[in-house]
């Protein structure tokens, strides 16, 4: 299994939206290596879902439900989605300044390459995530 973290604007697409929804295609990525992390999801794999711009925090975690497919939003380029539904929220949203104040995730693609809106997450920094979040899987 692998593990990511999925960002969105709180205000566009929420984790309590998705909890409504049940299940989304995670669509209008528009970055090449966002792309790639994208193409590479697993069904079963785990993401963080990031709340960006108002929050910034991570509020839940959502599961891979469908391997990548054609982006139908996409009205040119070679873009792709996958299909991700809720499984927890946080017990405690973990927040990007909490993030960034410990040092076992200073690597974290988040505090490295924060513009990305898709990004893999390695199992020891999903261990500490957790664990900053009070949250079990």
């Amino acid at each position: 299994m692998n593990y990511w973290l999925i960002k969105s604007e709180p205000f566009e697409y929420s984790y309590d939206q998705l909890i409504e929804d049940k299940k989304t295609m995670w669509d209008g990525i528009r970055s090449y290596a966002s792309r790639l992390h994208l193409r590479n999801m697993k069904k079963g794999d785990l993401a963080f879902f990031y709340h960006s711009r108002k929050g910034l925090e991570i509020i839940g975690i959502a599961k891979i439900v469908k391997e990548y497919y054609p982006d139908p939003t996409a009205t040119e380029g070679d873009w792709s989605v996958v299909d991700v539904k809720p499984l927890k929220r946080m017990k405690q949203p973990v927040s990007l300044k909490e993030i960034k104040a410990n040092p076992k995730l200073a690597e974290m693609k988040l505090v490295k390459i924060s513009r990305l809106s898709v990004m893999p997450i390695t199992p020891a920094e999903w261990k500490e995530v957790l664990k900053m979040g009070k949250t079990s899987v």
